[in-house]
């Protein structure tokens, strides 16, 4: 097949002009033509009066090689790049110790379900419920103000990912199309059809938690084997290697394989980690607020008359400002047409982060507007990051009634530093409530100046940005992992633990479920290769 890229088309085109430009493009007859696929389209919203959309086209020709070589000078027509997915290795027999998976978010899920395609028949550990008892602890948080630890937001079948955008998109390289294969297995599982073919795919709650109940399913009917409510409270390691785990129930499980896809909010396995003499350094990540506005404000200021367009959506946003005393203040896991929500897995302290369903037809839009911060603001041992998010939560927990309220303000309040005491248009949607305050004391002065000096500035760009009556609420801690767990270029495992594979976001490898889940096919394939060396 022949890839056209960058084929132009208006917003409003009908079906048929599709087609009548890739004729265009090849300079074909129609007879030529067999058919083509919508391998990916986007849009420019530069210009809102003329949104243009932008394909990219696989088709199929009756004389491929002619029509190449005919126009090899047209830098947007190419040879298909072959994007399936090939498998590196497979079990020669069953004598091999087990591999473990500890975790089953999105990056252990894909480590064990391509050690199950590779028949190593994985084990996988998961601290947390099943998706759907879970889904049951989490509205029992947002409902009723009850936390369970070992099963919320962050513990439990599906990962913190279930309970997110479900966004499928990422910026990191993926020569060998591993996004492919993970979007693929996605839609095969019950994902929609078009987050093949959209720039910015996202698959909404819900539709995850049927997702991965059928992927769960289908490394088990493979030869996986996935534990729940199995904690990992120990790692044995002899001599510089890994030979096996222990669960809170006492049982050891032998291992000279173990993937650690914890997530970056496994704090008591990181100390754990750290405590047994695990590599562990610190690393930035971010903190600050989740803002809310009327996702009818962000269409308008995006899309201007062509708002409400089924084809665009709800709108989304990008934004990021440099501030005057050096911190990078940007927009982070931006929900359109979503809810912020209680996301914590401690007693006693409370974080933020965003949820959409897949329609994104809720009556705010939100996201995180964070800061940078790194090592040198949180000095100590590589835990130091850790304790600098237990002390903000702990405040923040404080500051909204010490019942898992938020603390909240008025965007207008925050930018002049003044108390909140009223609602105004825009109702907060995180539950169970809103205590609203001075978010001032929420964070250290260096993030406050520097958030307030960028809301304005985003008002340039997405007008309503800096509206009296947006809600910001705190507080935003979980970025990212504040850990890297370093592990060698070439065999993906530990610096000083043979045979421990650090993975994911838990680690300080992905961020967001499509990287997590490339990571989690990249350690798969590191896994397989080494038990394959060994037998």
């Amino acid at each position: 097949m022949l890839r056209i890229t960058d084929l132009k088309l208006p917003l409003d085109h009908p079906e048929s002009a599709l087609r009548g430009a890739i004729l265009e493009q090849l300079a074909i007859p129609e007879s030529d033509l067999i058919g083509f696929n919508i391998f990916k389209r986007s849009y420019d919203a530069r210009k809102k009066t003329a949104i243009i959309l932008i394909y990219t086209i696989d088709v199929e020709l009756k004389n491929e090689s002619e029509a190449l070589a005919r126009l090899n000078k047209q830098s947007n027509i190419s040879a298909t790049p072959d994007t399936s997915y090939k498998f590196v290795a497979h079990a020669h027999d069953s004598k091999f110790k087990r591999p473990i998976v500890i975790g089953f978010g999105p990056c252990g899920l894909f480590a064990a379900l391509l050690l199950a395609e590779m028949g190593y028949r994985p084990i996988v550990l998961e601290r947390g419920k099943t998706v759907r008892e879970r889904t049951k602890d989490t509205w029992g948080l947002w409902r009723k103000r009850e936390l369970h630890p070992e099963s919320n937001v962050q513990f439990g079948e599906g990962g913190a990912g279930t309970f997110s955008d479900g966004k499928l998109y990422s910026q990191i390289k993926d020569p060998k199309h591993y996004g492919r294969k993970v979007i693929t297995e996605f839609v095969k599982a019950g994902a929609p059809e078009e987050i093949l073919y959209v720039s910015k795919p996202h698959i909404g709650t819900f539709r995850l938690v049927k997702m991965i109940e059928e992927m769960r399913h289908n490394i088990e009917a493979l030869g996986g084997e996935i534990r729940f409510e199995q904690k990992v409270t120990d790692i044995d390691i002899k001599n510089g290697e890994v030979c096996g785990v222990r669960v809170n129930d006492g049982d050891y499980i032998e291992s000279n394989h173990v993937v650690l896809a914890i997530g970056h909010s496994a704090r008591d396995t990181f100390q754990m980690l750290y405590d047994k003499g695990v590599y562990i350094e610190a690393k930035p990540f971010s903190i600050g607020f989740r803002i809310e506005h009327p996702q009818s404000v962000i269409d308008k200021a995006r899309f201007g008359p062509n708002a409400g367009n089924e084809i665009l959506g709800a709108a989304d946003y990008k934004l990021v400002h440099h501030a005057k005393n050096g911190r990078s203040v940007y927009s982070f896991c931006m929900c359109p047409g979503g809810t912020v929500v209680a996301a914590t897995s401690e007693p006693g302290r409370v974080v933020t982060n965003g949820m959409s369903q897949y329609s994104r037809n809720e009556r705010n839009a939100n996201s995180a507007i964070v800061v940078g911060i790194s090592p040198e603001d949180y000095p100590g041992n590589p835990l130091a990051g850790i304790d600098l998010q237990r002390k903000l939560e702990e405040r923040a927990y404080k500051m909204g009634g010490e019942n898992y309220n938020a603390p909240g303000q008025l965007i207008g309040d925050f930018i002049k530093g003044i108390k909140s005491t009223e609602l105004g248009n825009v109702t907060p949607s995180y539950k169970p409530g809103v205590t609203l305050c001075n978010l001032a004391d929420a964070l250290p002065d260096f993030a406050i100046n520097a958030i307030r000096e960028a809301i304005p500035e985003f008002d340039k760009k997405i007008k309503g940005f800096a509206m009296n009556d947006g809600i910001l609420t705190g507080i935003e801690t979980r970025t990212s992992s504040p850990i890297r767990i370093k592990r060698t270029d070439d065999g993906l495992q530990s610096l000083n633990t043979k045979g421990l594979y650090p993975a994911g976001e838990g680690a300080g490898y992905a961020g967001g479920i499509l990287s997590a889940g490339v990571d989690g096919i990249k350690i798969a394939e590191a896994v397989a290769l080494s038990i394959n060396a060994k037998s």
